[in-house]
């Protein structure tokens, strides 16, 4: 590493606080100085590459560095970079939501702009409450969702989301909102098998609308994958088994899609996997491939329909970011949207998906096998349970750091990992090739079983 990168590490150590990150972690280190990254791989200042698994924080969908993406960004920052979105339109936004209406559920027809995540959910919450005070039902203002979901770090995001780790220090900051099991098949919270269970994590949410459904504003979930829960795969049928339930009272549905959306799951969106009707759908990381901070939150024509009037009857939607609408943001999205629609990538990445179950027998065949509780797979998405002890189910003490511990490993073996407590995993992007599967898994196990020996055994 030259005296520049050295000199660039020190400023970042005296300046810069790194989120989800324990600084004191870097009394005796330094995070990674990142030079460039092409494809799957990521390339450090002293000239090292690693794999990244965990496709930078779930937003890499098509790979780094890619050249019909740079182009669409290159070609709008020679026009104009930004123009506030009230009173005024752009080209590529515009575009952008036509497309995106085009490719989500029917129901959806409008499109809200905003910049992350967390501002794509916040939209859709605000604007469900006060789509019921428009239409004067006052006592719908709460809230439901699912006890392993996450939705964000804003406050209204936080209240809605059940990661305590991420959470616990800031709850009486918190709006009260109801929670739901989520459908963790191998920790049951009903003590099940599924599919014998018939869903039985189900029987709360039933019981809930049943007698509070008239101050439920709408239930909110990550379909088919909890993320930051701990990758936890839904099984074949919940969402159906849900919707069921909830289609029989007058509440709204909220996707939170900001992970799993524009085929991560196999699907171009993960509710797809079922016949369900969202109200809201809410779009980010994947949307821009990672390259700008840009979110989209769709809803229907009666949603918006509730907002429109006169302007004196005060139904007006008082919500919006600086950034809402931006039209290079909007340019980048609009090449990865087409990208995967022109080049049909989700149906062509079926054949990889297939590939990639086939090498899920490899954790069997690992002397880490025995510390492995559970193994979950959908589409792009492998994760790996750790346990202590198999027939308990008991995890290892988080004072162990076997999860940065490991992490440190990967880096031995060109993986960039991002555990989530005793949950290791691949988020891997829609244009991986067998070639990377293959070496992938092998510097994924191998990394498993190297730090299980250096520090469990």
């Amino acid at each position: 590493m030259n005296k520049k990168s050295k000199n660039i590490l020190e400023k970042d150590k005296q300046y810069v606080w790194h989120p989800y990150t324990q600084m004191k972690d870097y009394e005796s280190s330094f995070p990674l100085l990142i030079k460039k990254a092409k494809g799957i791989k990521i390339f450090d200042a002293a000239g090292k590459w690693y794999y990244d698994i965990i496709s930078s924080w779930w937003c890499n969908i098509l790979g780094h560095n890619i050249s019909v993406v740079n182009k669409a960004l290159k070609k709008q920052i020679h026009l104009f970079e930004h123009v506030l979105f009230a009173g005024t339109t752009n080209e590529p936004a515009t575009r952008l939501a036509e497309k995106l209406v085009s490719i989500t559920h029917p129901n959806l027809t409008k499109v809200f702009y905003s910049d992350n995540g967390s501002t794509a959910v916040e939209v859709a919450l605000k604007a469900s409450y006060q789509y019921w005070q428009n239409k004067n039902k006052k006592k719908k203002q709460k809230f439901i969702s699912l006890d392993y979901g996450y939705h964000g770090d804003t406050i209204g995001t936080m209240s809605l989301s059940g990661v305590e780790k991420f959470n616990s220090i800031f709850k009486k900051l918190f709006f009260k909102t109801y929670s739901i099991p989520s459908p963790y098949c191998y920790r049951c919270p009903m003590n099940k098998k599924y599919p014998s269970c018939k869903f039985a994590c189900l029987k709360p949410l039933d019981t809930l609308l049943a007698t509070k459904h008239k101050e439920i504003a709408a239930i909110i979930m990550e379909p088919m994958i909890h993320g930051a829960g701990g990758m936890i795969v839904f099984p074949k049928g919940y969402l159906d088994a849900l919707y069921k339930i909830v289609q029989k009272y007058d509440i709204h549905i909220i996707l939170d899609e900001v992970a799993v959306g524009f085929g991560r799951t196999g699907k171009m969106f993960a509710y797809e996997y079922s016949d369900l009707k969202p109200d809201f759908l809410c779009l980010s990381k994947a949307l821009t491939n990672g390259t700008m901070p840009f979110a989209a939150t769709l809803t229907s024509e009666e949603v918006y329909s509730a907002f429109y009037d006169d302007y004196e009857k005060g139904k007006t939607f008082y919500h919006g970011h600086t950034f809402t609408g931006n039209p290079l943001a909007s340019a980048v999205a609009l090449s990865v949207v087409n990208t995967i629609t022109k080049k049909k990538l989700i149906k062509k990445s079926q054949k990889i998906i297939h590939y990639i179950d086939s090498k899920l027998n490899l954790f069997e065949q690992s002397s880490a096998f025995k510390i492995i509780g559970d193994i979950r797979h959908l589409g792009f998405v492998v994760a790996v349970e750790i346990v202590k002890n198999k027939k308990t189910k008991k995890p290892f003490d988080s004072k162990l750091r076997f999860e940065f511990k490991t992490f440190l490993e990967g880096l031995n073996h060109n993986l960039i990992m991002r555990p989530i407590g005793n949950v290791f995993y691949l988020y891997l992007p829609i244009t991986v090739t067998k070639k990377e599967i293959d070496n992938i898994f092998s510097k994924f196990i191998l990394t498993l079983e190297k730090s299980y020996e250096k520090n469990l055994s």
